[in-house]
């Protein structure tokens, strides 16, 4: 079998890695939109007979659904002998159950769609709540990558005597992972959601790790309210500024500037979700993945 890797716009570095890591080949697709705003897409390599590994981070997803979808029907026309997603960002995870009469339930819906187009799924520390695996979501195939080993190496490479902390109850099972990887102590925060865009941040006492530096820890940072307040109760015990680490850089508008007016010395993600803040390559754990799910 040949295996192909195919950057769908936007991932063309992530692929590369990707392509580097598997010694695949790579599939070249031409993209554009028309001027009403479809998409327009044409392999210009052969798909015949060839194990085909699209790569598609789904930050912003309603833009590139359709161009996703469109991708693994036609490579499925073409004659791919298999077709697999790598999507090192997965959306649609939070509406996880109807919480309002009339609600759509779209994490379902979603794992459906997708469900439907792929062979098998791989990406990186989807953010599940009330499901315990994406076997629960997912009908295909589906294969957790887990960033940890990687932020953890970043962190005792670059970081002198690191103290890791997590923001909220959520974290504190990955926050023991990377700190024991690093050989470093850590600590948790409690969350209390207030509403919508407002939660309550409560540290426990870190004062016997004040020579330590602080690296606040979250899976996602999104609007940064919870990170940025989180720094800020590091600031309040007198520890030196803290390094704001995530493994999915979304930012929303302004978040970036939130956390560097809390405090934060410095914002790290890993490479998911293509942002300045990069800095974390975790091309050879999704390959990892790849491999474990025997599809390459």
């Amino acid at each position: 079998m040949t295996a192909a890797v195919c950057a769908l716009p936007g991932n063309d570095s992530f692929a590369a890695r990707l392509r580097a890591e598997l010694g695949a080949e790579a599939l070249t697709m031409e993209w554009r939109r028309f001027p009403d705003g479809e998409s327009y897409l044409r392999f210009t390599g052969s798909c015949v007979g060839k194990d085909i590994v699209v790569v598609c981070t789904l930050n912003d997803p309603d833009p590139k659904i359709m161009t996703l979808l469109f991708a693994a029907r036609t490579a499925r026309e073409l004659g791919t002998r298999s077709i697999g997603l790598v999507a090192p960002y997965l959306a649609y995870m939070r509406q996880d159950r109807r919480f309002h009469d009339g609600e759509a339930v779209t994490s379902t819906q979603f794992a459906a769609l997708l469900s439907s187009s792929f062979d098998w799924l791989v990406t990186v520390d989807p953010h599940l709540h009330r499901h315990r695996s994406l076997s629960e979501l997912y009908t295909i195939p589906a294969e957790v990558a887990s960033a940890a080993p990687a932020l953890a190496r970043w962190i005792a490479a670059n970081v002198p005597k690191p103290l890791i902390l997590g923001p909220d109850s959520e974290s504190e099972q990955w926050a023991a992972e990377v700190a024991t990887a690093c050989r470093a102590p850590h600590a948790v925060m409690s969350k209390t959601r207030l509403g919508d865009r407002s939660v309550r941040i409560e540290a426990p006492s870190l004062a016997q790790w004040k020579e330590r530096t602080p690296v606040l820890l979250d899976d996602i940072i999104s609007s940064a309210r919870t990170m940025a307040l989180a720094a800020k109760r590091v600031a309040e015990q007198g520890l030196r500024a803290p390094l704001c680490v995530g493994v999915h850089g979304i930012f929303a508008e302004g978040a970036l500037d939130t956390l560097r007016e809390a405090g934060a010395e410095r914002v790290v993600t890993s490479n998911t979700v293509p942002h300045e803040t990069n800095a974390i390559d975790v091309s050879a754990l999704v390959a990892h993945a790849i491999v474990n799910l025997q599809k390459i």
